[in-house]
């Protein structure tokens, strides 16, 4: 979709709030599907101003049940953290599975077109409750309600209708308004989690001596939550995937949604990063490397076409090395030794193109592990936060406890290792 702007307004109207119908008015572009393109969206000037400020809302961190530990983004985090899986949803499995005959239970929700489905109204009064100012919560009512849209083929365009339900696709406020109105959206046992980016929702259920009750209660409530928010859960999309390390074989109870069964998956693609049930990510780093040879090609066909070696140094960084590191944070560290030749087989590779000695992935992997250790620590409300216990000295932190090789090498337990090391 492509927002559009009639008038551009000075910054006094957007404080006052009297942009919002103007800027609101959408044409659906229907654009012929080629292999590699995107679309550039151009988004309204209107969505700026109050971007800003709902980024910044009174309170930092969405109100949650007592004694619950939040795992929603705050908003410095959405801000820092787009396309990036949360390490603590990994930790939180990790140490779980530490224990003796547990399991964990990942459902991974989709919802049929969740930013569509959205009431405005429910969503000023959830602002409301948050302690938003009367005058941002109309200007978002009066951008969500009677916005005029059509669609538009080469020169042919549809009649306008008026909607006044859901947000605009592509509009910058559309996530942030979705994870607003989703905030309430709580677990009602401690050994479950609620893990939520945007419209990306995860249930997690940490499962002891094969008591899956207060899971299936969770996933009951969270169907129930939909019900009353307007929401509907794809349930063919819906996946689920089951990580059991007990011997023997186990038989699991199917898991119903609206009265169907939801599909066990092996594998799952989670914010860009394929979660396996064994835990092993052969098949994210595969995926990764093959991406990354495609695009390989073209900083050859870059260097035939005579282009210098700083120009060469930046198209391989920003397209090439950003897919190989998407995430390492995560998965690097519990990588098999032949992954790791195989990412740093890319890596050569472009070296060999560019003439130029590039980093490897380890050492990448050891620098952005201590760079976001570094800025956990210094984020109160940040949900890792209380994982990095500083010594009495104040000089070391606390090491944490592991008994598999599974959580040892996961990211926290590493980060906490390096920064003990510098």
């Amino acid at each position: 979709m492509l927002r559009k702007s009639r008038v551009t307004f000075p910054p006094r109207i957007h404080r006052a709030c009297g942009g919002a119908s103007s800027a609101s008015q959408t044409t659906n572009l229907t654009l012929h599907k080629a292999p590699k393109t995107h679309p550039c969206l151009r988004l309204s000037t209107c969505s700026t101003p109050a971007l800003r400020t709902l980024t910044h809302p009174p309170s930092t961190r969405l109100p949650h049940s007592p004694g619950e530990e939040p795992l929603s983004m705050t908003p410095a985090e959405v801000r820092r953290t787009l396309r990036r899986i949360n390490p603590r949803k990994v930790h939180t499995a990790l140490t779980h599975l530490e224990q003796k005959d547990s399991y964990v239970r990942m459902l991974f929700v989709d919802f049929t077109s969740a930013f569509n489905t959205m009431i405005p109204q429910t969503l000023i009064t959830k602002l409301s409750s948050l302690g938003l100012s009367s005058s941002l919560c109309n200007w978002v009512l009066d951008f969500l309600t009677n916005r005029p849209q059509s669609v538009r083929i080469h020169n042919i365009s549809s009649p306008s209708i008026i909607l006044s339900t859901g947000s605009p696709q592509g509009c910058v406020l559309s996530p942030l308004l979705f994870t607003l109105l989703t905030y309430d959206c709580s677990p009602l046992h401690p050994g479950c989690h609620i893990v939520k980016f945007a419209d990306d929702t995860a249930v997690v259920g940490c499962i002891m001596n094969r008591d899956e009750s207060s899971y299936r209660q969770e996933v009951e409530h969270l169907e129930g939550w939909c019900r009353e928010n307007n929401l509907c859960i794809n349930v063919k999309k819906t996946k689920e995937m089951i990580v059991d390390f007990r011997r023997g074989k186990h038989a699991h109870l199917p898991v119903h949604i609206g009265g169907s069964v939801v599909e066990v998956v092996d594998c799952y693609r989670y914010l860009g990063v394929h979660l396996t049930s064994n835990l092993t990510w052969s098949n994210n780093t595969s995926t990764l490397v093959r991406k990354a040879h495609q695009r390989l090609y073209f900083l050859r066909r870059l260097r035939r076409a005579g282009l210098g070696s700083v120009v060469l140094t930046s198209f391989y960084r920003c397209v090439v090395e950003s897919v190989v590191c998407s995430s390492i944070n995560v998965w690097h560290g519990s990588c098999s030794a032949a992954d790791r030749k195989a990412l740093q087989r890319v890596v050569k590779a472009a070296q060999r193109i560019v003439g130029v000695s590039f980093p490897s992935t380890t050492d990448i992997y050891t620098s952005r592990c201590r760079k976001r250790a570094t800025c956990i620590r210094k984020e109160p409300t940040h949900q890792a936060h209380a994982l990095f216990v500083p010594l009495p000295s104040g000089r070391r932190l606390q090491s944490i406890k592991c008994k598999t090789a599974r959580l040892r090498n996961s990211f926290i337990p590493e980060a906490v290792r390096l920064l003990n090391s510098t």
